[in-house]
């Protein structure tokens, strides 16, 4: 895998019934792109390539998440007008129609399991009733038989954005199957294996990867505990990548650490993504969220901390709590209290 030569994916990972990853393949930039390999530049380009979103979000970032969440408003909208058993194929290519639900089992299974991975995915983030169950019952048979595609690309992108946390895991679930990876023991060497890779952009990739199974309970632990070892990194992308893998966990720990990132990480990009995780990126719950809201408090007024720390904090407060107070310490304590009383 790495460049020296000294752990070849093919050969190990074969060896040990590992999947072998697709060269090709990036980490997901951030939740507002359209996911890895996003600019189908290629595995080996410049991991700098990735701009992460700001908490306030650009415009262009916002775009780009609407292509994807626009397709599946389509694809939804398309179907609700559609006559009973016409899919969408029939509607815009006249070819062989897609199941117009995901209970439409006899016709999933007459699919190929990349075709049933990208249609349950799309019907998934047009929160068609059965599909994240579908995508349950399925996902661990398409390891090996998922390739990554732009449509998968442009879905999970879709999905890790969606307001649903069954949707999100779907999109965790959808990627891992891409990657080649199954949730176990063989997968998650390969992945420690290459975070220690010499190779940046395939070490980057695998600190991301190790997020997603991590999320899927494949000793979530150790996988955090790995993550923020990599947070001492001398190299900014390299903390980046962890802290966006930290996030995807969506363990307690993870965000325990995710809020010391916030605070002492020297570098402002890695600070910014910390704040990001903890707000509204990666799979933790709202009440995990909730349970981050006292130290933001404490951030805002921190002395230590610059401007900027301080806008993020106030900045994740709003999108944790969804209040719209002025960025203003006192303002917002005064909310926490009150609402500690309600």
């Amino acid at each position: 895998m790495d460049a020296s030569g000294e752990f070849s994916a093919e050969s190990s990972a074969q060896e040990n019934g590992a999947p072998v990853a697709d060269a090709r393949l990036q980490p997901t930039p951030d939740y507002v792109t359209l996911g890895p390999g996003a600019d189908f530049a290629g595995f080996g380009s410049d991991a700098k390539q990735a701009s992460p979103r700001s908490l306030g979000s650009a415009l262009g970032a916002v775009l780009a998440v609407a292509i994807g969440i626009g397709a599946a408003l389509l694809f939804a909208t398309a179907h609700k007008n559609a006559p009973a058993g016409q899919g969408l194929t029939d509607i815009v290519s006249g070819r062989p129609s897609k199941p117009v639900s995901a209970r439409d089992t006899r016709q999933l299974d007459r699919m190929k399991p990349q075709n049933q991975a990208e249609t349950l995915l799309e019907l998934a983030v047009a929160n068609s009733d059965g599909a994240t169950e579908q995508i349950s019952s399925r996902v661990d048979r398409w390891p090996g038989k998922v390739q990554w595609n732009p449509q998968i690309q442009n879905l999970t992108a879709a999905a890790l954005n969606s307001r649903d946390m069954r949707v999100r895991e779907s999109g965790v679930e959808v990627e891992l199957a891409a990657y080649g990876l199954s949730k176990n023991s063989a997968s998650l060497d390969y992945l420690l294996k290459t975070a220690e890779s010499p190779d940046h952009a395939q070490k980057i990739w695998a600190l991301w990867a190790l997020g997603l199974m991590g999320n899927r309970g494949v000793e979530s632990e150790h996988i955090v505990q790995v993550l923020t070892a990599h947070l001492k990194d001398s190299d900014e992308e390299s903390r980046h990548w962890a802290v966006e893998g930290l996030a995807l966990t969506g363990t307690d720990g993870a965000l325990g650490v995710l809020l010391q990132t916030m605070h002492d990480d020297p570098s402002a990009l890695v600070r910014e993504r910390a704040a990001c995780g903890i707000a509204e990126s990666g799979l933790f719950t709202p009440e995990q969220r909730m349970s981050a809201v006292r130290q933001l408090l404490n951030y805002t007024e921190d002395p230590s901390l610059d401007v900027q720390t301080h806008g993020w904090a106030f900045q994740a407060l709003g999108d944790i709590t969804h209040q719209r107070l002025p960025q203003d310490a006192a303002a917002w304590r005064r909310w926490y209290e009150s609402s500690k009383n309600n």
